[in-house]
C-alpha cells in the first residue's frame, strides 16, 4: 500500500518529523520508522493526522475508512 497520504501529511509539517510528531501525539521515531519503512499511517494515528493536518482518514487509510462514494456504490 503506498503511503502518498503519509507524505502529504509530513510535507504539512514541511517535512519535519519532531513537528508532525508532536501534533499527533507520538515519537519523532515512530514517524521515523513509519517513513522508512513505507508504511501505512499507524491506525491509531489517524484521526489525529487528519485533524491536525486536514487530509481525510479515507485518503490516510482508505483500507479501514473507506470513502463516502465507494460506501454508496456498496
Amino acid at each position: 500500500m503506498s503511503n502518498s497520504a503519509f507524505t502529504k501529511a509530513l510535507a504539512h509539517f514541511d517535512g519535519n518529523q519532531s513537528k508532525f510528531a508532536k501534533a499527533i501525539g507520538t515519537s519523532q521515531q515512530r514517524i521515523s520508522y513509519v517513513a522508512q519503512r513505507g508504511n501505512p499511517l499507524p491506525s491509531d494515528l489517524v484521526l489525529a493526522t487528519e485533524r491536525e493536518t486536514g487530509i481525510p482518514r479515507d485518503q490516510l487509510r482508505p483500507d479501514l475508512y473507506p470513502s463516502e462514494q465507494s460506501s454508496v456504490a456498496a
